[in-house]
């Protein structure tokens, strides 16, 4: 299980608990709306079970070395979530997902959440490649990737479903021999 990462700015990713699951619950009940737009597990996500049984399953992936998943805690609450969605050992390989409370949004929190991520996804992790997906017309989360120095590699058409829409993905990576941040 990963240790909980400073970030700056006040942020810090810790790993969730079960006692963290109706604060879960509270930050996806109040950004439902934005959040269904480019997410499609807000749907599922509809009572403090649905937060502790997502809970169970991220610890799951962080024991069997799968995932990553860390809340952002920034002035004492939980606004969002950032991790590594999966990981991949053997070809040293993750992907990084994430999103944030509209309350905390333009505080550079989510910039500073990733950069702790490549951090130890580099560092720690040794991962070799590291990918961002993102809603093509999702211009917030994909400019993260942008500004961090992520190369665009394509769009995946109608990659994902959500409701009764289907959402094209940006992909965006960044090598182990790309990062400035060492």
């Amino acid at each position: 299980m990963a240790a909980a990462l400073g970030a700056g700015r006040g942020l810090a990713l810790r790993p969730l608990n079960l006692r963290d699951a109706k604060a879960l619950f509270a930050l996806v009940e109040a950004n439902r709306p934005r959040l269904g737009r480019w997410l499609p597990w807000p749907a599922t996500n509809l009572c403090v079970q649905d937060s502790r049984a997502y809970i169970l399953r991220v610890r799951a992936l962080a024991r069997s070395g799968l995932g990553q998943s860390f809340g952002l805690w920034w002035q004492d609450r939980l606004v969002g979530i950032a991790g590594f969605v999966w990981i991949d050992a053997a070809h040293r390989s993750g992907a990084i997902g994430y999103w944030l409370a509209e309350e905390a949004e333009g505080h550079g929190l989510m910039t500073a959440a990733v950069k702790t991520l490549l951090r130890h996804g580099f560092r720690t992790l040794k991962l070799n490649r590291i990918e961002i997906r993102a809603g093509v017309r999702n211009h917030r989360s994909r400019a993260i990737p942008r500004r961090l120095g992520f190369r665009h590699e394509g769009t995946l058409r109608q990659a994902e479903r959500l409701g009764d829409r289907f959402v094209d993905h940006a992909v965006y990576s960044l090598l182990a021999s790309e990062w400035r941040g060492r």
